[in-house]
């Protein structure tokens, strides 16, 4: 058994590319467009994946958008989507810098979560051992659900 990738359905292609390659940092890799299904396929990879893509041993995240319009309600419901990253803190400043709401902040140096615009939430992990507790992260409070 091999793992291929994770599907997501998406409401804004346009606003969860922005989200997944521009403030993620996962690269595209791949892209599927079905006139006669009305849907388009996007395969992202985390950068550290993107050479193991070509070859289908990395695993992926599939953004499946129909194009008929059609809202997508409990997007948590399958669980979260996990990527380890260099710096923890950086990841989550780079996000907040970019608009993006940290809904569980890395006040251990460890792990936080963000959601999509969809309301998947995406855990972050850090490489490694836990960063040593700094602020303003350590007393940075939950907001929303994750």
């Amino acid at each position: 058994m091999q793992y291929l990738h994770t599907m997501v359905r998406v409401k804004d292609l346009d606003q969860s590319l922005d989200f997944y390659c521009n403030k993620l940092g996962l690269r595209e890799v791949n892209r599927y467009e079905n006139e006669k299904g009305r849907f388009t396929l996007v395969f992202l990879a985390a950068p550290e994946d993107v050479a193991r893509a070509t070859d289908d041993k990395a695993p992926l995240v599939e953004l499946t958008y129909n194009w008929d319009t059609e809202d997508y309600d409990g997007g948590r419901n399958f669980g979260h989507l996990a990527y380890r990253v260099d710096d923890i803190y950086a990841a989550c400043q780079h996000l907040m810098d970019g608009g993006v709401t940290i809904n569980r902040p890395p006040r251990d140096g460890h792990m936080a979560f963000v959601r999509s615009p969809d309301g998947v939430s995406i855990e972050l992990l850090q490489k490694g051992e836990a960063l040593a507790p700094v602020e303003p992260w350590v007393s940075m409070e939950n907001t929303g659900s994750w």
